[in-house]
């Protein structure tokens, strides 16, 4: 299927960017005039791929006259958006890519060319979700077996590169590093192994010194324990045209995106346009700090751009909001992400783009907005964009860009007036409302402990802590006896007592997704644990402590800037790159640890700078999260508690039995930014992309098969070709009605794609574990369900598996339901297969933002294969609505106001529903129940194009008929 062709109706706006240049461009501002000088920038960039792309066909002209009429038109019509590229993460994009591998065999059997199929736009696929800590500070215990490709075993593992470990500097004793000058030297005794593409950097003479060996041993497992998966994902490089596969050890996908992979003004067959792109995480919203539009749209709806079909998207509201003031000094930009999470979630901003201006903006650093930029999905809004400004210029210059390359897109920018300056304020934008933001009044936060959204200042975290205990369980309470509030466990751990009690933190990690980006944050975390460990201070050990940097870069100025030994010192040292506590791939707690929390019925804690802490994601034992910046995670693990008041309670004691008060210890912002300008330099961002695009040996000396179908092995557990095609014919069917449905689930309000999806590892007992059993592995080798998003067996069963599934037929938090027609309590995957074996249809009923959370594409294959026809719920969190529709699944929704106890289901009823033969958006359907009630529903598709893709039978029955 090819593209549109670019610029058919509107080659007349056509212009070269200026007399020495050969560069074109469309020069969008002369078709609106003063109209378009009102536009948010936002709606600019959309305005722009709709010219370049109008073809009359998939972009009509009317599209884009409706996104020029934006101050009328918003939140009233449809409009599709051509991106300029697409992103991928290995959990997510394994999904896809899989999907691509079996159309391919589809479009076969169906009589068309199987190479046809292939990414029609440029894909980049970033393997960064792969790794777990197997070994970190006390953990180096027990070699985990390496679990992966079935038939991979450690000794087939490709054997490491020994380098000889450098004597400190001489004549430099302040050296954190181990350079001789420049000189290769040799220590006494232990040597350490080089990961090639992210060597540290040495303070003074900036001369590569070896990786944590914890760094290397997790790495060596990760290639083990995945081989199979990277083998398919190497065939797909090598066999699908326009993608391209980062290797594992890199870096996570969105700071690999910034770093490496964004372009901000893009350039093909000479023409200008700005850089804009999608992809299969919600957080790809990260760029739009950098002036890049993009945002999340799960796997199904990116694997349609990559097949040359636009987004389609409502016409969103923007809401501008304006940053004013400047923050103090103990505030990081965690805090400011926090404070405006809680802000926006209380004005009110799902499904709508955010805009900033103000003075405030041009305080903020280019990490400091992508930082803001990547929360957005938790305060609902579907992208928060910074437009491009002399921040933006100078922090490129700073990352590698070359300053021609900087002319011409400052003088392109500013030719469509995409280039934002505070000094001329004749041309601000109109927005659909504007709020205010004051930057003096954010104070230091965490968010927790169970939502990213309830934020609590640091000063009131005491409190607010102890009021949790005593609350009834819900979001924020654990109902925890008065009397029992005071409870404390003694434990022994390495030959000396501790006692846990409720608020004892036990998990601490600096993980990837957040704050990695952002260089002030994280070297204010290493000047924190440099000035505690001079200090005197330490972390207890049986707290796991963990550093998972977003990419080497952050290894690179941790290092030069001398502050990693501390943080390692302290516990948090450097576990590997990628995805790892926050999605619940941690080291096991100890059984010290285990069983005293079990024993006392403990709430203990874990800290974490990510953007993930639903309750029971990082650790089932742990029961409340916290999300912190970088140096309050290093300080809750110092203090060993959150039960804690900074203000009037010492994190400890020095030698001297002196109190150490977190004031004490707190980096000011001089001495983070000094360090920051010091050593976050351009050499650092040069050597990254220089070794990212030379990858690793180990990844480059991977066998694949190069044929053009994928070779599927009947024996793998890892990749198998899903059933999503079986029953494909060359022409949809009529829409069949649904008839005498059971409901598999009884959900209630805030269901998150948490508790749909399967994610983290797979429990011993699961209907996955079962599966995995029955094929000769050991759970030592089962690994996590992110890692096989590849096989759709072990898919399915871990769908609804959450151990914190609240289905109301249960009575309690449990993956289980009831299968009504014999009675029995099962598993879901259990009693959904019985149902299916009797021909019985099944739907779910839930209560209101159903699917919230984390766009995942198994949140609605997942259901559709366990034979889910329809879900009724109140609302829907969009993403997952789009996503249940790219399946073939019906989302219901009650009439306003009403819901299931409102209407009188008690769930146990069986349903009926006919489809109209004219189905239409919004269209008002009626359910029949077996006891005789007859209601109404609302059939929640937005457009034609989803009714379409409805009538198909999802997204990828459409795809593969329109290749055959």
């Amino acid at each position: 299927m090819d593209a549109p062709s670019a610029g058919d109706t509107f080659e007349y706006l056509i212009e070269t960017l200026n007399d020495s240049s050969h560069k074109k461009f469309f020069n969008v501002p002369k078709l609106g005039g003063t109209k378009y000088d009102t536009l948010p920038y936002s709606i600019r960039v959309l305005l722009e791929a709709a010219v370049r792309n109008c073809d009359g066909f998939f972009m009509k002209k009317e599209d884009v006259m409706n996104i020029l009429d934006w101050k009328t038109k918003q939140s009233n019509v449809e409009v599709p958006f051509f991106p300029a590229r697409v992103l991928l993460q290995d959990f997510t994009g394994i999904p896809a890519m899989v999907d691509f591998a079996a159309m391919r065999e589809a479009v076969k059997t169906l009589g068309g060319d199987p190479k046809k199929v292939h990414p029609a736009c440029p894909t980049d696929l970033t393997v960064d979700h792969s790794l777990q800590i197997d070994f970190n500070k006390c953990a180096i215990q027990n070699a985990p077996n390496p679990g992966g490709g079935d038939s991979q075993r450690a000794g087939k593992l490709s054997p490491l590169k020994v380098q000889p470990r450098k004597p400190p500097c001489r004549g430099q004793t302040a050296c954190r590093g181990s350079c001789d000058s420049g000189e290769l030297g040799r220590s006494s005794g232990r040597s350490s192994s080089q990961i090639e593409n992210t060597p540290i950097l040495c303070p003074f003479h900036l001369q590569p010194v070896p990786e944590p060996e914890t760094v290397l041993k997790n790495q060596e497992v990760e290639f083990g324990r995945n081989r199979e998966r990277l083998q398919f994902f190497k065939w797909s490089s090598r066999m699908f045209k326009n993608v391209a596969v980062i290797p594992p050890g890199t870096g996570m996908a969105h700071q690999v995106n910034l770093e490496h992979l964004s372009r901000v003004v893009s350039e093909g067959k000479d023409l200008l346009f700005p850089d804009s792109v999608v992809g299969t995480d919600s957080h790809i919203t990260m760029v739009n700090g950098l002036g890049i539009l993009g945002w999340g749209v799960g796997g199904i709806e990116t694997e349609a751009v990559m097949l040359g079909l636009p987004v389609s998207l409502t016409l969103p509201e923007v809401v501008g909001c304006e940053l004013t003031g400047s923050s103090n000094a103990f505030v990081t930009s965690i805090d400011v992400v926090l404070g405006i999470t809680k802000h926006l979630r209380q004005v009110g901003v799902a499904g709508k783009f955010v805009e900033f201006f103000g003075s405030g903006v041009s305080q903020l650093s280019v990490v400091d907005r992508t930082t803001i930029a990547n929360m957005c999905p938790e305060y609902g809004a579907i992208l928060s964009f910074f437009p491009v400004d002399n921040v933006t210029l100078k922090h490129l210059g700073h990352t590698g860009f070359d300053k021609a390359k900087l002319e011409t897109m400052e003088t392109y920018l500013k030719a469509v007036k995409l280039f934002r300056n505070d000094q001329n304020n004749s041309g601000e934008p109109e927005y659909s409302q504007v709020i205010q933001i004051n930057l003096n009044s954010i104070v230091p936060s965490v968010s927790g402990p169970k939502r990213p959204q309830d934020r609590v200042a640091v000063t009131d975290m005491k409190s607010d802590f102890r009021a949790c205990l005593s609350e009834k369980v819900g979001f924020k309470g654990f109902q925890i006896a008065a009397e029992k509030q005071n409870d404390a466990v003694s434990i022994h751990y390495e030959g000396r007592e501790y006692r846990l009690s409720h608020g004892s933190v036990v998990i601490a990690a600096v993980t990837s997704c957040t704050n990695n980006c952002n260089p002030s944050a994280m070297l204010a975390a290493g000047l924190l644990a440099k000035k505690a460990v001079e200090a005197g201070l330490h972390v207890k050990p049986y707290i796991r402590t963990s550093l998972s940097p977003g990419s080497g870069m952050v290894t690179h100025y941790l290092s030069s800037s001398g502050v990693l030994p501390y943080l390692s010192q302290l516990g948090f040292e450097i576990v590997g790159y990628g995805c790892s506590t926050c999605v619940g791939n941690t080291a096991p707690l100890s059984e010290a640890v285990l069983n005293a929390v079990k024993q006392g019925d403990l709430v203990t804690c874990g800290v974490l700078s990510g953007n993930k802490n639903f309750e029971g994601r990082l650790c089932d034992c742990v029961r409340a999260n916290y999300l912190a910046s970088p140096p309050l995670v290093v300080a809750y693990a110092i203090a060993g508690t959150v039960n804690i008041d900074f203000q009037a309670e010492p994190l400890g004691t020095d030698p001297t039995g002196k109190s150490v008060y977190l004031h004490d210890i707190w980096p000011s912002q001089e001495e983070v930014h000094q360090i920051e300008e010091e050593h976050v330099i351009l050499s650092m961002f040069k050597a990254l992309k220089e070794k990212m695009e030379m990858g690793n040996k180990r990844w480059n000396s991977l066998e694949a098969p190069d044929s053009v179908l994928f070779p599927w092995d009947l024996k793998s557990t890892y990749i198998r070709c899903p059933s999503f095609f079986d029953k494909l014919t060359k022409e949809p069917v009529a829409l069949r009605p649904i008839e005498n449905a059971h409901v598999l689930l009884h959900l209630g309000d805030s269901v998150t794609t948490d508790h749909i999806s399967p994610a983290g590892s797979i429990a011993r007992s699961s209907a996955a574990a079962k599966y995995l059993t029955n094929r000769g592995l050991t759970p030592r080798e089962f690994n996590s369900y992110g890692a096989r998003r590849g096989n759709d067996a072990v898919m399915t069963r871990g769908t609804f598996a959450n151990i914190k599934l609240f289905n109301k037929f249960i009575g309690k938090p449990a993956p289980k339901t009831i299968h009504f027609p014999s009675g029995q309590t099962l598993d879901v995957f259990e009693a959904a297969e019985l149902y299916q074996k009797e021909g019985i249809p099944l739907i779910i009923l839930a209560g209101k933002k159903y699917g919230s959370g984390n766009s995942r594409d198994w949140a609605a294959k997942g259901p559709y294969l366990l034979g889910v026809k329809a879900v009724l719920a109140e609302s829907y969190e969009k993403i997952h609505k789009d996503h249940l529709i790219g399946m073939g699944i019906a989302p219901l929704q009650f009439l306003p106001g009403e819901n299931a106890d409102s209407v009188g289901l008690s769930g146990r009823e069986t349903f009926s529903l006919t489809f109209p033969e004219e189905l239409s958006p919004g269209v008002t359907l009626s359910i029949k129940t077996s006891t005789g009630k007859v209601f109404s529903v609302i059939a929640s598709f937005e457009n034609d194009v989803e009714v379409t893709l409805f009538k198909h039978g999802g997204l990828l029955n459409f795809v593969a008929r329109k290749f055959s």
